[in-house]
């Protein structure tokens, strides 16, 4: 059976449609049905049922999901160990938050096709709680993300590569004299308690004991910040070291202690075959930061 089949299969579950898969997978939408059905031959079952323009996996196919994730993550890790060079064999799978596409990675990815051309890195767009629990199922060999707010598993290794202190931001005309009177008496622009970020402005409050008059809960720090620019609130919000406050109409204020920081880094499973590659990918974005 050629794995490359089970590949495309499960892109297909993945995704939700052929036509969606054959885009991620950069193939015609024609030879995706054909490796599907060449699959189902093989496996005397049908896999796949049409529901509008989507499709839906059958019995069969839920019957063999999880192993054929199972013998493809094998068989890439296979061709990764029978690697003669230096480094194992691609592709590295790589998750990252919306921050890390913008922020760390390009300077890196420019330099890794430089370097290493023959090396593919597939990446995968999520949020840090989706992509911590594929680098714990083996679905991507690595991400950059949000470091939780518990201890990840022992499995994982961890390095750190930025950190971010809270830090209060108001509108550029703002004066501030008391940082904690003004997140009382002003309008207050909550980050949201889903996410790390905004768990940690909630930690802050707690641990100040602040009961702030919130205006509104937002989920991302460019809208925040847009938000108080235009006179609405004043918000606590991790400091981003790119973050050019006048240019985007608000003025930042640190916080009295103690400081909280959100730690953006990479995970990746200890054991992982393409751990190498891992390692030679953080090198790359240490040194394209100094």
């Amino acid at each position: 059976m050629d794995t490359l089949f089970l590949e495309t299969f499960l892109a297909v579950i993945d995704c939700g449609s052929i036509a969606a898969a054959a885009r991620q997978l950069d193939l015609a939408p024609t030879t995706v049905a054909q490796q599907i059905k060449a699959l189902e031959k093989q496996l005397d079952n049908a896999l796949l049922r049409r529901s509008g323009h989507t499709v839906k996996p059958t019995a069969a196919a839920h019957r063999i999901i999880e192993r054929a994730r199972l013998i493809v993550r094998e068989a890439r890790d296979l061709r990764a160990s029978a690697s003669s060079g230096v480094l194992p064999v691609g592709p590295l799978r790589l998750g990252a938050t919306q921050y890390a596409l913008m922020q760390l990675l390009p300077p890196a990815l420019h330099e890794w096709r430089r370097r290493y051309p023959e090396i593919e890195i597939y990446i995968e767009p999520g949020n840090s709680q989706e992509l911590m629990e594929q680098v714990v199922s083996g679905d991507l060999d690595a991400a950059l993300i949000v470091h939780p707010l518990f201890a990840l598993p022992k499995s994982c290794e961890w390095i750190a590569l930025v950190e971010e202190p809270l830090v209060l931001i108001t509108p550029t005309a703002m004066q501030v004299e008391d940082v904690l009177a003004t997140i009382v008496e002003e309008p207050f622009i909550r980050f949201s308690r889903k996410v790390v970020g905004g768990k940690l402005v909630e930690a802050y409050l707690q641990g100040h004991g602040l009961k702030p008059k919130s205006q509104f809960e937002l989920d991302g720090i460019d809208i925040i910040v847009k938000f108080v620019a235009e006179g609405l609130g004043v918000a606590l919000v991790p400091d981003r070291p790119e973050a050019n406050h006048e240019a985007q109409g608000v003025r930042r204020w640190e916080v009295p202690g103690p400081r909280l920081f959100r730690t953006l880094g990479i995970v990746w499973q200890r054991a992982s075959v393409r751990a190498p590659l891992v390692v030679a990918l953080n090198a790359l974005m240490a040194e394209q930061a100094t």
